[in-house]
């Protein structure tokens, strides 16, 4: 494909800006759907942190990384590992050096270029079973957020089913850079309808708690440590899956060299994400289509809007508005996310025909309905497994990892004749 800009080029002045905007408009949700899981009297702060990390990993990215126009915000798979390990009644003290140790791991792999060793093992059965894993494991909190408001639970249901469907048709319909722009839009417009057949809050999101850029207190559990691990493998694959996908559709040259770069500044800010309490980031898939819809590959496009995040992160009156969406349309724009992650997890298995068989269906099907067990599972089952396996026994992605390879390279193995 030609573009207007290749991935070197610098455009004008304005047209950087111009671009730069729109990519502002797709990195925003990115950040603001993952706000659900900030402690309580602390959502600002943690949103401003995430903004600050993301921006200035893209800009590192984007100079010396895998200098490529790719988006980067906090990883699908890490909220999940959160949400699991909250509800065995950790905290940050202990989640949080989890993912330090996680993004220490990332970043020794790709110092030493062990990914070509470590890629054998994900086949694509494997690679489109954890994509898929992602999403159901969500399903939990998406609920959650979709019915907070009680007073509408009425409202909420009918708005989720219209949502996705009026989403889903906007993503058929539109073209160009609006495209890339459904979720943005139908955050601002589900806020604005839902208030409108509700109330406006009277006061913005403010915080209570003291405010506290790094992590003071430091506890380590062999559980949770080994469950974030498992995560990290997901983000490892997403990671190397969005660089490849990018990297082949605009043809940028030395691409191993690209993927190690990229992989090491993924696992450095990881460090640092965890050091400051949130989840850490990872590169997002979505920019082929961005690329496409604007014939514009310069990665510089991308450093007005790592900027804008980077002042955003400053001003916690500005962060406190963009914070006004209600839970309920956060819910449903994640339940879209999360199909679309389906969808993708449902490509590969064409596109690499992973699927051909009723063996090849169980190795996909198992894993997926034990994650969703696991993740609904009653708190008296977990309280009887032991403490060092409920972080990750009470992990339906973990486990779902954990089965999904034991069966594709032990019990369901195809034998050599």
């Amino acid at each position: 494909m030609d573009f207007r800009y290749n991935i070197d080029d610098k455009p004008s002045f304005g047209a950087i800006l111009l671009y730069g905007l729109q990519w502002l408009m797709i990195c925003l949700p990115v950040v603001l759907t993952s706000t659900f899981i900030a402690p309580e009297g602390e959502v600002v702060l943690f949103t401003q942190k995430l903004f600050a990390i993301c921006g200035v990993t893209i800009i590192i990215q984007v100079l010396c990384g895998h200098r490529l126009p790719l988006v980067a915000g906090p990883a699908a798979v890490l909220l999940m590992g959160v949400i699991a390990a909250a509800s065995q009644g950790h905290g940050a003290s202990t989640i949080y050096p989890s993912m330090v140790i996680g993004g220490a791991v990332v970043t020794l792999l790709a110092a030493v270029g062990a990914m070509k060793y470590i890629q054998r093992i994900f086949t694509p059965r494997i690679v489109a079973a954890i994509v898929i894993l992602i999403s159901f494991t969500m399903a939990k909190p998406i609920v959650g957020l979709i019915f907070a408001d009680k007073a509408h639970a009425g409202l909420s249901l009918v708005s989720a089913i219209v949502g996705v469907a009026v989403m889903a048709w906007a993503n058929k319909v539109l073209r160009g850079i609006w495209k890339s722009m459904v979720v943005i839009l139908a955050m601002i417009l589900g806020a604005i309808f839902y208030y409108c057949m509700t109330e406006f809050p009277k006061e913005f999101v403010s915080d209570t708690a003291t405010p506290k850029l790094f992590l003071t207190e430091y506890n380590f559990d062999a559980g949770v440590i080994i469950a974030f691990l498992f995560c990290y493998i997901a983000l490892l694959i997403n990671q190397v899956g969005s660089v490849q996908s990018l990297g082949e559709f605009v043809a940028a040259p030395d691409m191993n060299h690209r993927q190690n770069r990229g992989l090491l500044i993924t696992g450095i800010m990881n460090i640092v994400s965890g050091a400051a309490g949130v989840p850490g980031v990872v590169d997002y898939s979505l920019s082929p289509g961005v690329v496409a819809s604007t014939s514009c590959a310069s990665r510089y496009t991308m450093l007005p809007a790592a900027v804008a995040m980077i002042i955003l992160a400053l001003f916690p009156q500005a962060v406190a508005v963009l914070l006004t969406i209600p839970q309920p349309i956060m819910g449903i724009v994640l339940l879209y996310l999360m199909a679309t992650q389906v969808a993708a997890g449902l490509e590969i298995m064409h596109s690499t025909k992973a699927v051909l068989s009723f063996k090849d269906g169980l190795i996909l099907g198992l894993p997926i309905m034990l994650t969703v067990v696991l993740s609904f599972a009653p708190a008296e089952a977990m309280a009887a497994v032991p403490s060092l396996l409920r972080p990750i026994v009470g992990n339906g992605f973990v486990m779902g990892i954990i089965v999904v390879l034991i069966l594709e390279h032990l019990v369901l193995k195809e034998r050599k004749r």
